[in-house]
């Protein structure tokens, strides 16, 4: 469950790139499901993120379909990283060790409703 909280971190800031155009919201189980292996390096405890955190967060970047999923995905994330003890400076490292294009800070400061 803790992995889950940090990788809906991190997925927030990078869905809040991938973002198109839709209606309902992500639900934080998705974002917590898609997440949940990026945990281990949020937190320091990984040398890098593994596949499956690269995966999942590709997986749950193509689900976004408006602005309203990517805030929605950004508040999952954000619950799990303040009790998980996720770290700014491994969370920000993620998208480019994960090859991912982002066009914002991905930080626990992200301010999830711009």
């Amino acid at each position: 469950m803790k992995s889950l909280f940090f990788s809906m971190l991190f997925l927030l800031s990078f869905l809040f790139f991938l973002a198109n155009n839709g209606e309902a919201a992500v639900p934080c189980t998705t974002v917590d499901a898609n997440a949940a292996a990026c945990l281990g390096f949020a937190i320091g405890m990984a040398a890098k993120p593994s596949d499956a955190c690269c995966n999942g967060l590709r997986q749950l970047a193509q689900t976004v379909k408006s602005v309203d999923d990517k805030k929605a995905i950004c508040r999952c994330l954000k619950v799990g990283a303040k009790s998980l003890g996720i770290q700014d400076r491994f969370l920000s490292m993620i998208p480019q060790a994960c090859n991912i294009k982002v066009d914002f800070p991905v930080s626990v400061n992200t301010n999830c409703e711009t």
